[in-house]
């Protein structure tokens, strides 16, 4: 069993004029709020309120196909505007703000790069029914043993590990390719995790509430203890863009070989995405949508000139 790690493709955004908005500030009819409550967004009021109702239209599936052009003078608000209408779709839906520098100081075709954010603001909600392991861990021991090289040093034969849920504990005996990834989510005893059967993938979901009551100087997300048995079937909803999965299937499969690490390093820095592989890719994910249908998004099939 192999465990790669994926770098992440999410934009590293700075703290900006537009980071403290949340919302359009709408109240329950659909009218704009004359304070910010807790929204970081006011004036604006009759734009606001008309992309309240562009929001509505997207949340009933009938904006398919179609887009909006907010235009105006610099300075009136249309990022702030189209943020808050994404942040009322939820904190999932992809937000992909540029800039003109972006595009020209850029080291690939500009063509290249509006297409990559293009598909960056496209979302993808994948439901999977999974086997996995879920509960609170009570216990984390890794076991060493005497390493095969002949040296001095020693290596973790495996893990054994201890989850709690509401029905019941059970101790689990786990190859030593999973602790890696308990240690890339820094898992400690008293995290709620689930690891997949079949992958030997973990994920900490978050600290125990029973710990709610300590003191800590680093924030963190508090979940309830899982029910039922720790050795379940799971739904797991993973949220992507086209653009993680064109960067995840675009990674070149080199050898192991001087000419391969050779090759590596006379490669630029940015390689592009062929069009070919976003086809495929479009391609696959529209017959999973239409087999499957466990998306939450449409995607219209891209036809180049």
């Amino acid at each position: 069993m192999k465990i790669e790690e994926v770098r992440s493709t999410t934009r590293t955004q700075r703290i900006a004029a537009h980071s403290h908005i949340k919302g359009l500030g709408l109240d329950e009819e659909g009218y704009a709020l004359e304070t910010s409550a807790g929204s970081g967004l006011i004036g604006q009021s009759q734009a606001r309120e008309a992309a309240g109702i562009v929001v509505e239209m997207i949340r009933a599936k009938k904006m398919a196909g179609r887009a909006v052009l907010l235009a105006g003078p610099p300075g009136t608000g249309k990022t702030a505007i189209a943020l808050a209408a994404a942040h009322e779709l939820g904190t999932k839906v992809p937000f992909c703000p540029m800039v003109g520098s972006e595009v020209y100081s850029a080291e690939i075709k500009k063509t290249e790069v509006l297409m990559e954010n293009f598909r960056r603001a496209i979302g993808l909600r994948i439901k999977e029914t999974k086997e996995v392991y879920e509960g609170e861990v009570t216990e984390l021991t890794p076991c060493e043993t005497e390493s095969n090289t002949g040296g001095y040093g020693k290596t973790i034969s495996h893990v054994v590990i201890g989850l709690k849920t509401a029905k019941g504990i059970k101790q689990l005996k786990l190859d030593p390719s999973v602790y890696e990834g308990i240690q890339k989510e820094k898992v400690t005893v008293g995290d709620v995790i689930y690891i997949e059967a079949n992958s030997g993938a973990v994920r900490r979901l978050g600290r125990s509430d029973v710990y709610a009551a300590e003191f800590d100087l680093e924030a963190d997300e508090y979940v309830p203890l899982p029910k039922g048995d720790v050795h379940k079937k799971k739904e797991v909803v993973q949220d992507v863009t086209l653009h993680d999965l064109d960067v995840a299937n675009a990674r070149p499969q080199g050898g192991q070989d001087v000419m391969s690490l050779m090759e590596g390093l006379m490669r630029p820095k940015k390689t592009e995405i062929t069009d070919k592989l976003r086809k495929e890719i479009n391609k696959v994910l529209l017959l999973f949508i239409v087999n499957q249908g466990s998306t939450q998004n449409f995607i219209r099939r891209e036809e180049t000139a």
